[in-house]
């Protein structure tokens, strides 16, 4: 699937950060399955393929890549579990302007309908 997005990388053009269009090929891969019981385990699976783009003020090229998954599972009312998991760089030329994010974002809702799980860790930096 071609995306066309912009990103501000905050470690480039020397600290003082920058906007870079990047576009390409994203691969998109969803899957659903349905247990005997009728309970649905979605998955999604987002990977770039090539993606590159280039800054606006310094005119340096950047490469996109990483993973993105989300996997729920639901059905009835409860249980419910959903999981996010995110790596997405833009890997820039030279010192300092490698930008990386990360998050794990996990939540379980239990047969009772109470939240007995709930996980966010989210990390960005810069290189």
């Amino acid at each position: 699937m071609p995306i066309d997005l912009f990103v501000f990388v905050p470690c480039a053009n020397g600290g003082a950060g920058e906007l870079i269009e990047v576009a390409g090929p994203l691969h998109v891969l969803s899957q659903v399955t349905i247990s005997n019981t009728g309970r649905l385990l979605v998955y999604d699976h987002f990977q770039p393929q090539g993606i590159s783009g280039t800054g606006f003020v310094t005119g340096d090229k950047y490469r996109g890549t990483g993973i993105t998954q989300f996997k729920n599972t639901f059905g009835g009312p409860f249980p419910v579990t959903f999981t996010f998991v995110n790596n997405f760089y833009m890997i820039g030329q030279g010192p300092r302007n490698k930008f990386k994010v990360h998050e794990t974002f996990h939540f379980t809702i239990n047969a009772n309908g109470e939240q007995t799980a709930f996980v966010d860790n989210f990390r960005v930096t810069c290189q």
